[in-house]
């Protein structure tokens, strides 16, 4: 019989790789705090409309790289591609708008699109993100930018850069893109196929498109900051006041449209220079439009994501250091039982214990106390029953002493300070 192995795109987290990842997560949590975010947790899955009208029927997202399927009553389902609609609908479903003050989220977890796997980049992959509702000011979204900026800064991450374009509203936009389909039709020989199908239908993702032919066509091709309206062009020149306030240093990029649909006005973009192509973090921009297409209130929104593989990739910190272990090593039933009723003790006291129920001569279990790491092996033998004690060997000083069962709480508390 063959092995069964992980999905294409998909992998293990197991120890000790998994105490970076949940060092990164408390880091999210506390950071966030201080702004006044609260976490959310959505479902992995979601009915795949939330996504066609959210994210966009002609974005690569829904046309190539969702995980769509039917459920057993016939229903249309999908594996959440990512987590600003989901964010969306449980404020609408939930009515949090009317509960929740400030409407500020944050979450963690695996978001799910078929694409090349690669380093830093799966088909299970991890993202941390935040969203803000009803605030629409552009200070805001400069201290939303602020926040992303300093959280990558406390990462101790280096070489990173910010880049801010504006991607206009439902009011210029429209216009700019008639502009832009003219512009792209004379150079559409030059346009891959993708990129000649995106003429008509999204031509603002030209711009994402990778290919050199393409990327050499939309230099030439007109920006849409020259084609903002006035709310807009004021909105952009207070993003970048408010940036300067916060002492962030930033590109503006005329061409960085983001890849969904929903973004209006401030698009944002932080990358490193650490790891080469694996440069990108997170990005993310405003959407005034989302809310309102989702069924809810007339109401703006910005948020952004951060891909959680590609921030680990360049993080130079190790997993957070080991609690000190206590192992306890015993050789008979009685002991074992003893071993146990001091175990407990530890455990209720807030210490890392392991019994060792082998019974295995004390050689091997020492060994595999200092295999574990542990910093102390409790030896439970006749005499230490007899006489209600307990030899206590510390592994890197290579010391023993005995002392009663009583005071070994007391004397591991004095001991580890």
């Amino acid at each position: 019989m063959s092995q069964i192995t992980a999905p294409r795109g998909t992998r293990d987290i197991v120890y000790p790789e998994v105490a970076r990842w949940q060092m990164l997560e408390e880091k999210v949590r506390a950071f966030y705090s201080r702004f006044l975010y609260r976490e959310i947790r959505t479902p992995m899955f979601e009915r795949s409309e939330l996504f066609q009208r959210g994210i966009g029927d002609a974005t690569e997202v829904v046309q190539k790289e969702m995980y769509t399927f039917e459920d057993k009553a016939g229903r249309s389902l999908t594996l959440r591609p990512e987590n600003t609609a989901s964010v969306v609908r449980a404020a609408i479903e939930g009515n949090l708008f009317d509960v929740v003050f400030p409407l500020r989220f944050f979450y963690i977890g695996p978001m799910f699109r078929y694409d090349k796997p690669q380093k830093g980049r799966y088909r299970q992959f991890h993202q941390f993100g935040v969203e803000v509702f009803r605030e629409d000011k552009p200070e805001l979204d400069a201290e939303v930018i602020y926040a992303a900026y300093a959280f990558l800064q406390e990462l101790h991450l280096r070489d990173i850069s910010l880049e801010i374009n504006s991607v206009g509203c439902e009011k210029c936009r429209p216009e700019y893109l008639e502009t832009l389909k003219l512009a792209a039709r004379k150079r559409e020989a030059d346009l891959c196929e993708d990129c000649r199908r995106k003429v008509d239908t999204n031509p603002l993702r030209i711009f994402d498109c990778k290919q050199p032919g393409c990327r050499e066509a939309s230099r030439g091709f007109p920006t849409i900051t020259s084609h903002l309206c006035d709310d807009c062009t004021e909105h952009f020149i207070g993003l970048k006041a408010g940036l300067d306030a916060y002492d962030v240093n930033f590109t503006v990029n005329e061409r960085m449209v983001r890849g969904l649909d929903y973004y209006t006005r401030t698009a944002f973009e932080i990358t490193s220079g650490q790891l080469g192509a694996q440069n990108a973090l997170l990005g993310g921009g405003r959407y005034n439009r989302l809310i309102r297409d989702l069924g809810g209130p007339d109401m703006s929104g910005i948020g952004f994501a951060a891909g959680m593989e590609r921030l680990l990739l360049h993080l130079d910190s190790p997993p957070p250091r080991e609690p000190r272990l206590c192992f306890l090593a015993c050789q008979s039933a009685e002991q074992r039982s003893l071993a146990m009723r001091v175990a407990r003790g530890l455990w209720e006291s807030g210490f890392h214990a392991y019994v060792d129920y082998s019974a295995a001569n004390l050689k091997k279990q020492f060994r595999r106390s200092d295999r574990m790491g542990a910093a102390y092996t409790l030896i439970l033998g006749e005499e230490e029953s007899a006489r209600g004690a307990v030899t206590v060997k510390d592994m890197e000083r290579q010391e023993q002493v005995r002392i009663s069962q009583q005071e070994l709480v007391q004397w591991l508390k004095q001991r580890d300070k």
